[in-house]
């Protein structure tokens, strides 16, 4: 396991982290391991770029609360828009998202 140096709590107070709803999935035309997710964070709707194509069905991901860091600059990736990042663990094999143990609203603060 890599270890990460230290971080104050006013740099961890800088990250927006909310619960979003995906509202929409699908493939990404141009690479073989990313999904398009549209979601939902309180009453905005944004497109996200995540890594876990092969981890879940497109068509189970609808529907489903993640966590997301909701103030991340945006960037292209493969040529498509992502605004956030969703937030999972890995052990190397598999992919799991982080969600709330309940639902909540979209757009709930992670505090």
């Amino acid at each position: 396991m890599e270890d990460k140096p230290p971080i104050s709590y006013d740099d961890f107070a800088k990250l927006d982290l909310r619960v979003a709803k995906i509202i929409a999935a699908r493939e990404h035309p141009n690479a073989n391991k990313l999904l398009l997710l549209q979601i939902q964070v309180g009453e905005i709707e944004k497109q996200i770029v995540a890594g876990i194509r092969g981890h879940y069905p497109v068509d189970e991901l609808v529907g489903r609360q993640i966590v997301i860091v909701n103030n991340l600059e945006p960037a292209v990736i493969r040529g498509e828009e992502s605004n956030g990042m969703l937030l999972a663990a890995s052990d190397g094999e598999a992919v799991v998202l982080v969600r709330p143990d309940r639902d909540c609203a979209p757009g709930s603060r992670i505090k």
